[in-house]
């Protein structure tokens, strides 16, 4: 999504507004979304979708700010949760309880509950526990309670491993022997009524052959309980589609939606898909301030005022995001784009080689590895493609306030989230006396 972010005689731009403005406004850290981004990203999945019937439940762990939620329910999304705070986030923003699917595999009575009162559309269950609980949950209340049992079908999703969750060792899901018993178990409970399929392989692919195996396990399986009497509605085959952080050539979006159709040609289930990071991740950066230039004998620090409690990503998963000076220097390349795959931002001239590090007091609190950059005290940086897994996962680890987010909608800015205050971390705290 080069186009949202772009240079303009040096200045790096969201939409048509400098970032150098944003950080003197809002201050850093500070998080910057493109309102024409996450359009834009959402309307791709529509169009690659429009020949069947289809819903776009946007995974709301990825980024929950509310203005993005909005937008996506007023585009048409649908919701994938995974808590009962999720789902208040997604009704406060104006989505429909209708198109919401409620994930996770320690869904509690409570948050159960509060689902059902909601009227979701979907529970997708992880356990024959769960099963239990619901049934139960729902009987209790009256209600019968839409259900689908997501399907671990043991493929290599060829992932991080803190992110690949479709094999038999991971968590999630129903074993893919088990579940044809579980399906059964499902429909003779009298307050269950069995819809769907879920299935979820892991985050970040960047090759559609794991969604595509994964697919045809589940429709295999599809046919196995037609076959035993139980037709379902629907068939979610989850989310997971990955983006270019550094030289990664992932799947557009038009090719993961002529995959997935081509194998469910011929069916007539309404396709669900939960889509995140790829809706969000590139349509967001990271607003950093250089505090000082500590230059060592084996290593050169850029110490910034962002850190591990903003962005977890790189302290977490090693995660490499592109860090690009929101002010470029004259003799930097000429270019009006952001780098093209397996290109690094170089300004050869004056530069050196920097750890660009937080303050926290971690040695793991980095933000990027060996960058050669040209900088001094006081610049300040964007740190790209942080739209996703970037607010949603952040802390306040060392008594620091959450950044402000900010949504750029052509040449106008809006806050759509104030920076947290000290006062306000510890106002739900007492002393004892």
């Amino acid at each position: 999504m080069t186009e949202y972010f772009h240079y303009q005689q040096d200045q790096l731009y969201a939409e048509k507004v400098a970032l150098s403005e944003i950080a003197q406004r809002f201050g850093t850290p500070c998080y910057v979304y493109s309102r024409a981004a996450l359009t834009d990203s959402y309307r791709q999945f529509a169009e690659a979708l429009k020949s069947r019937d289809h819903l776009i439940c946007y995974a709301v762990k990825a980024n929950s700010n509310l203005a993005i939620l909005n937008l996506f329910a007023r585009l048409g999304a649908g919701f994938d949760i995974v808590s009962g705070g999720e789902l208040q986030r997604v009704l406060a923003a104006g989505g429909a309880a209708s198109k919401v699917v409620f994930s996770g595999v320690g869904k509690s009575e409570a948050e159960m509950r509060q689902a059902l009162e909601a009227e979701i559309l979907c529970f997708n269950v992880e356990s024959a526990p769960e099963l239990d609980r619901l049934n139960a949950l729902a009987g209790s209340m009256g209600k019968v309670a839409p259900v689908s049992l997501r399907v671990n079908p043991d493929v290599d999703a060829k992932t991080h491993p803190y992110i690949s969750t479709g094999l038999k060792q991971n968590k999630f899901g129903v074993a893919y022997t088990e579940a044809l018993e579980l399906y059964r178990k499902a429909a003779a409970m009298p307050n269950l009524r069995v819809t769907g399929m879920d299935c979820h392989i892991g985050s970040q692919l960047t090759e559609t052959s794991p969604f595509i195996a994964a697919a045809e396990k589940v429709l295999a399986l599809v046919d196995k309980l037609a076959a035993a009497g139980i037709t379902l509605e629907h068939l979610d085959l989850g989310g997971g589609l990955g983006i270019r952080y550094d030289d990664e050539t992932p799947p557009s979006i038009a090719e993961y939606g002529k995959a997935l159709l081509a194998v469910l040609q011929g069916r007539s289930e309404k396709l669900i898909v939960e889509p995140g990071r790829v809706l969000v991740g590139n349509a967001g950066v990271l607003l950093t301030r250089i505090e000082y230039l500590k230059h060592g004998e084996e290593k050169n620090f850029a110490i910034v005022d962002a850190a591990m409690n903003d962005l977890m990503r790189p302290a977490l998963y090693d995660a490499w995001h592109a860090i690009l000076p929101v002010q470029r220097r004259q003799n930097a390349p000429l270019s009006n784009s952001l780098p093209q795959a397996g290109e690094r931002t170089s300004e050869k001239s004056n530069s050196q080689i920097y750890e660009v590090v937080g303050p926290i007091c971690e040695t793991g609190d980095f933000i990027g590895h060996a960058r050669e950059m040209a900088v001094d005290k006081g610049d300040a940086l964007a740190v790209m493609s942080a739209g996703a897994y970037g607010m949603s996962m952040s802390s306040n680890y060392n008594t620091r306030p959450r950044a402000a987010e900010v949504m750029v909608d052509g040449a106008v800015v809006h806050l759509v989230r104030e920076r947290e205050t000290v006062r306000q971390l510890y106002a739900s705290e007492k002393i004892v006396a």
